[in-house]
């Protein structure tokens, strides 16, 4: 390897990925368990439709009101296992020709069309966006879906304030404490979407900044990330950091760090500017790097190994996989683009070896919602989407095979 090579890859070779001896998919990624799974899920949906959210410590699903910053997830599921249906085909092997999955994603996302008018989701608007996105590059026509997505593009800049620089994730019964989230870094795809539907350009702006703001303020000098930053609403300062889900004020909180991954990778794509890659890299290199031996996602990466084992977040561990892969795929090294592409298919392979439950109703185990307030050892939503995208994103890249 060159020295040029080195520095276009930011020294980013750990030595966990160098020592990776194959770079093989889990095989339960597209197990019919998948499909079967998801369809028996969509039956399940309650009428008026609600969504999972997270499963039971024994594994059931349990479902809530559209009115959830989650409920995008589970519909656009549907469109996931139909995108797999469209790369794999359907066989009685696996299982993708038991249902109009395009169908069920589209019907239940209906449940979400009200949600435009008025919700409580705040920020979270992008992940309501989601279904409408896919629905999107099936049918560019969809006057639904297009509505739909000006519509949670509208609310989202709503919350941005010129002065702090970004959108106000949470609200506050102070009015001058202006709280932004790293996961807030997901939601800025729904106003690129909108822009280039309606042409308004502010859209576009406003993400930017968002993200642009949140490089600056969100992120530590070892890559490791904030979980939330108190503004000051009118002077733009920055009056606290802090944690709300992870273990301290100076700890990573792993989801939101595979949140900050995904989401600068994705700002990198929607924009071409590399100062989102080198982010994203910093970030990503933080997360490789801290993996604890045995190769089991952490919820909390600096949260103490006593008196009690840190409970794992599958959950971080698929949206961080998901974030890898986009790196993968805009890397214009191929020894880069390997090495993110090794790692996400590692992490795959210990989170499938720890979390796949066959009698669970999810597909994963072992997340974890909000230790705080002691929401874990659950199989989430979000990370069982993301588990099956991953799936997808490695057979499109000819990373993996369908069956």
């Amino acid at each position: 390897m060159t020295a040029i090579t080195l520095s276009l890859t930011n020294l980013f070779l750990l030595s966990s990925i160098l020592t990776l001896t194959s770079a093989i998919p889990p095989a339960q990624l597209f197990s019919p368990l998948v499909p079967q799974k998801v369809l028996a899920t969509f039956k399940a949906l309650p009428n008026p439709v609600q969504y999972p959210q997270w499963t039971s410590t024994g594994g059931s699903w349990q479902f809530f009101s559209p009115n959830t910053w989650t409920s995008g997830f589970f519909p656009v599921t549907g469109y996931e296992v139909n995108t797999r249906k469209i790369l794999c085909g359907a066989t009685t092997a696996n299982a993708l020709g038991t249902a109009d999955w395009l169908g069920l994603g589209r019907t239940a996302s209906n449940g979400l069309v009200p949600l435009e008018i008025s919700n409580g989701v705040g920020h979270d608007v992008g992940f309501l966006s989601f279904p409408f996105v896919e629905e999107l590059i099936l049918n560019p026509n969809n006057q639904t879906a297009k509505n739909a997505i000006n519509a949670f593009a509208k609310l989202l800049a709503k919350r941005f304030n010129s002065v702090v620089g970004a959108t106000r994730s949470w609200d506050s019964s102070d009015p001058t404490n202006f709280q932004v989230i790293i996961d807030n870094m997901m939601n800025l795809e729904v106003l690129f979407h909108s822009a280039t539907l309606t042409g308004n350009s502010t859209l576009r702006k406003i993400a930017i900044a968002h993200a642009d703001t949140t490089m600056k303020n969100h992120i530590r000098g070892d890559g490791s990330t904030w979980h939330v930053i108190e503004y000051n609403a009118n002077t733009g300062a920055v009056t606290k950091k802090r944690t709300a889900q992870g273990f301290s004020d100076s700890s990573t909180w792993s989801r939101g760090q595979a949140w900050g991954i995904y989401g600068f990778a994705n700002m990198f794509r929607l924009t071409g500017d590399t100062n989102y890659l080198l982010t994203a890299r910093r970030l990503a290199k933080y997360f490789l790097d801290n993996i604890p031996a045995g190769g089991i996602i952490p919820w909390d990466f600096n949260a103490p190994l006593t008196p009690s084992p840190r409970p794992a977040d599958s959950s971080a561990a698929t949206i961080a996989v998901n974030g890898l892969l986009l790196l993968a795929k805009h890397e214009t090294s191929a020894a880069s683009s390997k090495s993110y592409s090794d790692a996400a298919i590692k992490i795959l392979n210990d989170i499938t070896t720890l979390a796949w439950n066959p009698s669970w109703q999810s597909l994963l185990s072992n997340g974890t919602v909000n230790k705080p307030a002691n929401n874990q050892l659950t199989g989430t939503v979000y990370g069982d989407y993301y588990y099956i995208k991953a799936g997808n994103e490695l057979i499109r890249q000819g990373l993996a095979k369908c069956l």
